[in-house]
C-alpha cells in the first residue's frame, strides 16, 4: 500500500522474483506502469503482463484462475484498489445496481455486490500460486473534538483504497 510513486510495482516485482523461479503475471490496471520496468525485470521472459478490460471483481477472478491454470508460480495484481473504485469496480456496480432498482437504495445493492468481492478475496486466498497484491492509499482521517467542544478532522495517516478491512486478508 502506498501513495503514487511509492515504489508499488517495483516492490511487487521483486518479491515475485525472489518467491518463485516461475513465471509471473501481472494484472496491471495501471496503464502500463509494469512495462516501465520490462528491462529490468523481464531479461528472462518470465514476466507476463496483462492490462484488464475493465475492474469488476469477477475479472479479478477470471485472471488469477488464468494464472493458476497457466502454471505461473505468482501473480502481482497491480492494483487492487481498481476491483474496489474503478470502472465496473465494486462501488461503480453498487451504483448502477441502486439505479436500476425501484428504490434506488445502494444499501440494498450491496447483497449482490458483496458476494462479487468476497468471491474475489476467496480467489486470491486459495490460488495456488504466490498472491502479491498493490493498493493505493489514501489519507486516512479521524473526527475528533477538542478543547472547544468542536468536531475536526485530524490526519492519521494512510490507509488502503478497498473496502475496509482488506489489509487484514494478506500474510
Amino acid at each position: 500500500v502506498g501513495p503514487t510513486g511509492s515504489g508499488k510495482t517495483y516492490t511487487a516485482l521483486l518479491f515475485a522474483r525472489a518467491l518463485t523461479d516461475g513465471k509471473i503475471l501481472v494484472i496491471d490496471t495501471e496503464r502500463s506502469s509494469a512495462a516501465l520496468y520490462a528491462e529490468i525485470f523481464n531479461k528472462d521472459g518470465r514476466v507476463d503482463v496483462v492490462e484488464m478490460p475493465n475492474f469488476a471483481p469477477a475479472t479479478y477472478v477470471e485472471a488469477i484462475e488464468l494464472a493458476a491454470r497457466e502454471g505461473y508460480g505468482a501473480i502481482i495484481i497491480d492494483s487492487l484498489s481498481h476491483a474496489w473504485m474503478g470502472k465496473d469496480g465494486a462501488l461503480e456496480q453498487v451504483d448502477k445496481i441502486a439505479k436500476r432498482s425501484q428504490s434506488g437504495n445502494s444499501f440494498n445493492a450491496w447483497r449482490e455486490v458483496t458476494p462479487m468481492h468476497n468471491a474475489l478475496v476467496d480467489a486470491m486466498l486459495l490460488a495456488p500460486l504466490h498472491v502479491i497484491a498493490c493498493m493505493r492509499a489514501k489519507t486516512e482521517y479521524v473526527v475528533e473534538t477538542g478543547a472547544n467542544c468542536k468536531s475536526a478532522p485530524r490526519k492519521v495517516g494512510l490507509a488502503p483504497i478497498q473496502r475496509d478491512g482488506m489489509e487484514y486478508e494478506f500474510d
